[in-house]
């Protein structure tokens, strides 16, 4: 990642011609609902949709396990944080990235994981059915791939390089897993961040689980 030198300034905000969209459009959806009325809906579509996985992204929630790990070390995880301009935010996230032509969504994982972050998953150990990123806006789809890697240790040591794109800034922060939900929670009361759904949907889904005296 570049040195940052200064916090991301929104210089403006423009209509954006559909004829100009790089990676998104706009649809208007006409349809007619399950009482038989005609209606319409907007949505925003990807134009990027890989034909081979069926999807438009892959998210990578990650185990980090320590290399040598002895007993009763504690895994970890490996969050992301970058600035994301629509919503002039910090957004904490695990590592993710929009599917290539070609690849299925573990390809794609094992490939993002590494440019990500630097390292290598050593053992894929699930793959979701697509799921929806934002049904009420838009048709983008996603696959979480849950995936293990070794790292020197506990706390990630050295971090290997990573292959970042050009105007990619991604900074990597390794965390307990145990601590995973506290410390979304704190990334929240901090100003000018916010945590992906996904990520925190994930998180919550393991205190609840903790805490739970429903079963």
């Amino acid at each position: 990642m570049t040195t940052k030198s200064q916090e991301p300034v929104i210089t403006s905000i423009e209509d954006l011609p559909i004829t100009e969209s790089k990676w998104v459009t706009l649809k208007r959806i006409n349809f007619t609902d399950q009482t038989g009325k005609a209606r319409t809906w907007e949505s925003a579509v990807r134009k990027t949709r890989s034909a081979a996985a069926g999807v438009d992204a892959v998210a990578m929630g990650n185990i980090l396990l320590p290399k040598p790990r002895t007993e009763g070390q504690p895994a970890s995880t490996m969050l992301v944080i970058q600035y994301r301009p629509p919503l002039d935010s910090w957004t904490v996230e695990w590592p993710a990235g929009l599917v290539d032509a070609g690849e299925t969504a573990e390809q794609a994982a094992r490939r993002e994981f590494k440019e990500e972050t630097g390292y290598e998953v050593s053992r894929v150990l699930s793959v979701s059915p697509p799921q929806a990123a934002d049904p009420g806006m838009t048709n983008a789809n996603m696959q979480l791939v849950m995936v293990e890697a070794e790292v020197p240790t506990a706390g990630g040591g050295d971090m290997p390089a990573q292959r970042l794109d050009d105007g990619e800034h991604i900074q990597r922060v390794v965390i307990p897993l145990a601590e995973l939900y506290a410390t979304l929670e704190e990334y929240s009361k901090k100003d000018r961040f916010i945590v992906a759904a996904k990520l925190f949907h994930f998180a919550a889904g393991m205190e609840f689980m903790r805490t739970q005296k429903y079963f």
